[in-house]
């Protein structure tokens, strides 16, 4: 949730996430921030170079957590949280990583430790995931594939 809120505030993003003005105030940040603006010696370039890398990062994040994203991607998402079983998870802070046995990895948005606990618990891991992680919670689909985890 901290990554959330910290790029939603660097793009000026304040609720929902609108592709269209998420793509101005990137295409903008990259204007004002690109490291080739810099000459070598100028003491700037090293922070226009992390700075930059920050905008393409978290612009890329915001689009994938982005309701026009969700939706496109949704028919997907389904058909894998209802055909799947879970293969492997991973809780790291308020972070739920789930890789799903077609392959497929979803991240899932603050997470908390309690619910965590009470998901490895669960006699019944889908169903207790089915019910109480995937519609509660942001999520995104995750680069990283069954082979990687």
């Amino acid at each position: 949730m901290k990554r959330i809120s910290q790029y939603k505030k660097l793009f000026g993003v304040e609720k929902e996430i609108d592709l269209k003005i998420l793509k101005k105030s990137y295409r903008n940040l990259v204007k004002e921030w690109h490291p080739d603006k810099f000459q070598d010696g100028d003491s700037k370039a090293v922070e226009a170079e992390l700075k930059s890398r920050e905008i393409i990062d978290g612009y890329h994040f915001l689009v994938s957590i982005a309701p026009e994203t969700i939706a496109a991607n949704l028919e997907e998402y389904t058909e894998t949280i209802t055909n799947s079983g879970i293969g492997d998870y991973i809780h790291k802070g308020l972070l739920l990583e789930i890789t799903f046995l077609d392959g497929t990895t979803y991240e899932y948005f603050g997470v908390t430790k309690q619910i965590y606990i009470k998901m490895i618990n669960s006699n019944k891991l889908n169903r207790f995931a089915k019910r109480t992680i995937y519609p509660n919670y942001i999520y995104r689909k995750s680069k990283r594939t069954l082979q990687e985890a």
